[in-house]
């Protein structure tokens, strides 16, 4: 896998400027409104993983996740593409829930992550995992039953990747004795928010590599969509 550098103008296959590549990191703190709290989060002003600042599918997610509680409670969820970490500090708070952060391969993300959890009261911060999308992942044997992120489909010529992580992740989960309930969500599943800021064509290649490794879309509304595991009849149909 080539190194993934995602700096804002690379984003689509596009160079960096001279000028881009001058920017320095500085940390700035602002404070964000999410359902029935305020977060303080330290934003990255540049980054060249543009794990930096938080996007408009953090906070759509965030309402959309206060309003169907019944949906993840009790879940072991994992956050790709975290960021800042401000949606997961923000589940937990809130819902008290089993959540791991992860993005990538980097230790400046990891440490503002657990900045934030400190600045915001969520000790000891949240697990974490640094992980670039397609590499190896560093635990052998995952058990999350539910994945989530937010507007991480910016990174096109990262949808391989990506979709070779969810498959991964989604594939690992054992069933547990007894697992039963009445949520909409199966389990496993990857719960997506996504606010379309690029062309429908390069958006559609993400979901058409999930539907060609196994993968089934439900677009739940509100631009949230459910990705889980194709049944084995509907694999062996296609």
């Amino acid at each position: 896998m080539d190194a993934a550098l995602f700096s804002p103008s690379s984003l689509f296959g596009g160079n960096s400027s001279d000028e881009e590549n001058t920017e320095t990191q500085q940390n700035v703190e602002r404070k964000h409104q999410f359902p029935g709290m305020e977060l303080l989060i330290q934003e990255f002003s540049f980054h060249q993983l543009n794990a930096n600042l938080l996007w408009p599918g953090t906070f759509a997610f965030a309402e959309w996740l206060a309003q169907h509680t019944s949906w993840f409670r009790g879940r072991r969820i994992i956050e790709l593409g975290s960021g800042t970490g401000a949606l997961a500090i923000f589940l937990r708070k809130s819902f008290e829930l089993d959540i791991t952060t992860s993005d990538y391969d980097d230790p400046d993300i990891e440490e503002n992550i657990a900045h934030n959890c400190r600045a915001n009261g969520v000790l000891p911060a949240l697990p974490h995992i640094r992980h670039s999308w397609g590499d190896v992942f560093p635990i052998a044997d995952p058990d999350w039953d539910l994945i989530i992120a937010s507007d991480i489909l910016l990174y096109v010529k990262q949808y391989e990747n990506l979709v070779k992580t969810l498959c991964f992740l989604l594939k690992s989960y054992k069933p547990k004795v007894n697992e039963t309930d009445m949520c909409p969500l199966p389990r496993p599943a990857f719960l997506m928010s996504w606010r379309r800021r690029i062309g429908k064509e390069d958006e559609s290649l993400f979901f058409t590599g999930c539907e060609k490794a196994g993968l089934e879309v439900n677009h739940l509304g509100s631009r949230v969509y459910c990705i889980k595991l194709k049944e084995p009849s509907a694999i062996e149909a296609v």
